[in-house]
């Protein structure tokens, strides 16, 4: 497999990210096309954190995002987007700039996760206080044990608490699977379905006790095309848009292609089948094992040493390329990898012609 290499790739500083226009726009229209309506996408913001991209979502009818952080949602809102989204339980300040969202953005419709009763009363008095209603949505645990309230009788109190709220409106219910990405793609339905059922039974509940129940936001990228069987959920994947080589491994039935790769070059060499490349874990996101990047040209490629500026890697070819020569990496996890640069270059019919800022990397932009 080989790399296709653009026309003015020796112009671009390194190490790069490099975002390929053609692949993006594909992978979004099979995003739509595996949902089989815009309106039931919610796509995750974290995965790219950037304005033009979210654009290009918007051109094809996805109306709504989910976001990660406060910066997010306000890069959301600032570049248009009607739902927002906040995939976090605002606590602290935080319940103080997602007030300052609704406020900053009116035309802009905010919700956020809760998962506990106490954060629900705080949010309850801050709304009062602002002469706002906040849309929550509850956050269930359905396995990941990360955060979330299990689907069980404290769930429906708590959807209770908020529709008695005159401050608060019950939205729904979110379901992150996040735990759940077999390789084998019906082991992973199995258990999605397994998962998911204490979802269900919980909305039957709250159905039959009077409290309406708008809307269900189930799943990340893993179980996208099983909650896309769904008709009554929203899907909220985020790493189909760029994609990753992670994903591209363990889920040989997702057909989305690599949109993004770091440019890198040869800076030294030291031994005969060892080539020192600029990519160290300030340009590639470091938080798993190796491989953290594959070497589409270089497939037998191993690393040996992985360090802030740099990367080691033995491979027989080296020989052949000589110092300066320039390399493409795909990430094995995209979503960090976008958050340590500042900018990506956009390659579009074989040429870099425009830069873009990677806006919502930051932790705050004005509010």
């Amino acid at each position: 497999m080989t790399w296709p290499h653009f026309q003015n790739e020796a112009d671009l500083p390194s190490p790069a990210l490099v975002l390929h226009l053609e692949r993006i726009d594909g992978n979004l229209r099979r995003m739509v096309a595996m949902a089989g309506d815009p309106s039931r996408l919610r796509p995750h913001l974290k995965t790219h954190k950037i304005p033009q991209i979210l654009a290009r979502q918007l051109s094809l009818g996805i109306s709504k995002c989910k976001a990660a952080t406060i910066a997010e949602a306000e890069m959301a809102a600032a570049t248009g987007a009607p739902d927002v989204l906040l995939a976090a339980q605002p606590v602290g300040p935080s319940i103080v700039r997602f007030i300052q969202l609704h406020k900053a953005f009116p035309q802009t419709r905010f919700s956020a996760l809760c998962d506990s009763t106490e954060i629900a009363a705080e949010l309850a008095k801050a709304a009062q206080q602002a002469r706002l209603i906040l849309d929550l949505y509850i956050d269930l645990n359905v396995g990941q044990n990360r955060t979330g309230v299990f689907p069980d009788d404290n769930a429906a109190a708590l959807a209770h608490r908020i529709a008695a709220s005159p401050t608060l409106k019950f939205s729904g219910l979110h379901a992150y699977d996040g735990h759940l990405h077999q390789t084998d793609f019906a082991t992973r339905a199995a258990a999605c379905e397994q998962a998911f059922e204490p979802v269900w039974e919980l909305r039957r509940s709250l159905l039959a006790a009077g409290i309406p129940v708008p809307g269900i936001v189930a799943g990340g990228t893993p179980t996208f095309p099983i909650h896309a069987r769904r008709p009554d959920v929203e899907c909220s994947p985020g790493t189909p848009v760029l994609w990753d080589a992670g994903y591209a491994s363990k889920l040989p039935d997702l057909d989305f292609l690599p949109a993004a790769t770091l440019l890198t070059r040869v800076i030294s060499r030291p031994g005969p089948t060892q080539l020192c490349l600029d990519l160290g874990h300030k340009a590639v996101g470091s938080e798993m094992p190796h491989p953290r990047v594959l070497f589409p040209e270089l497939p037998d490629a191993k690393t040996l040493i992985h360090s802030e500026e740099h990367l080691v890697i033995e491979t027989q070819t080296a020989p052949s390329l000589p110092l300066g020569s320039i390399l493409h990496a795909i990430p094995w996890h995209i979503c960090p990898t976008v958050a340590l640069h500042s900018e990506v270059f956009v390659q579009e019919c074989g040429t870099v012609a425009a830069t873009w800022p990677v806006v919502a990397r930051a932790r705050r932009i004005t509010i």
